[in-house]
């Protein structure tokens, strides 16, 4: 447990920080009609008895902006991978090239934009009570350092309003990021 405000805060912050991550992470993975390789990082390919992720199989490249490719490295799994990508859900038909697989991004539908919008609001609230969470804890802390005359009621009261602060401050970027992914996937 943190017994000074700075130690709280970055041990805050980090925590924070990861739920930012995780979000921008879960924003990669959105197809808004541009080519990325993030769009096929979830992607797990059946191979040699297990299912591993797609980037351990091949190198994932964007030779233009609305084609994605894979080098698979193995021969032997160019048709998993094929198969992998087209049943990934992610509205791709991937073709057979020999040892390269081609990735078309098609334009987006109007309906599916809604979609893709709908679910960055959702990763979007995720990401906000992540935060809140992580707020939490550190009032709790505060609290149990208060209630163990480890600080005063003062030092309680600056404590818990600069974890206030703090949270406000990441809110604020999950709806800067949010707001951004929204035009992203509208223009396209």
């Amino acid at each position: 447990m943190a017994t000074d405000l700075n130690e709280l805060k970055q041990d805050l912050t980090r925590r924070m920080d990861g739920a930012l991550e995780t979000l921008r992470r879960d924003f990669a993975g959105l197809r808004t009609g541009r080519a990325s390789p993030a769009l096929l990082e979830p992607v797990r390919v059946e191979a040699y008895g297990n299912e591993i992720p797609l980037t351990q199989c091949g190198t994932i490249s964007v030779p233009e902006a609305r084609m994605l490719t894979v080098q698979v490295w193995d021969r032997g799994l160019v048709n998993n991978v094929v198969k992998a990508i087209r049943d990934a859900g992610l509205g791709l038909n991937p073709a057979n090239d020999g040892q390269i697989v081609r990735v078309p991004i098609p334009m987006l539908t109007g309906e599916r934009r809604t979609e893709l919008a709908k679910l960055a609001a959702k990763y979007g609230e995720n990401a906000k009570v992540a935060v809140r969470g992580v707020r939490r804890d550190g009032m709790e802390q505060i609290k149990a350092l208060e209630k163990k005359a480890v600080i005063s009621k003062d030092d309680e009261k600056r404590w818990s309003d600069e974890v206030q602060k703090l949270t406000d401050d990441y809110v604020k970027r999950i709806d800067v990021s949010l707001l951004d992914k929204d035009k992203e996937i509208k223009q396209v």
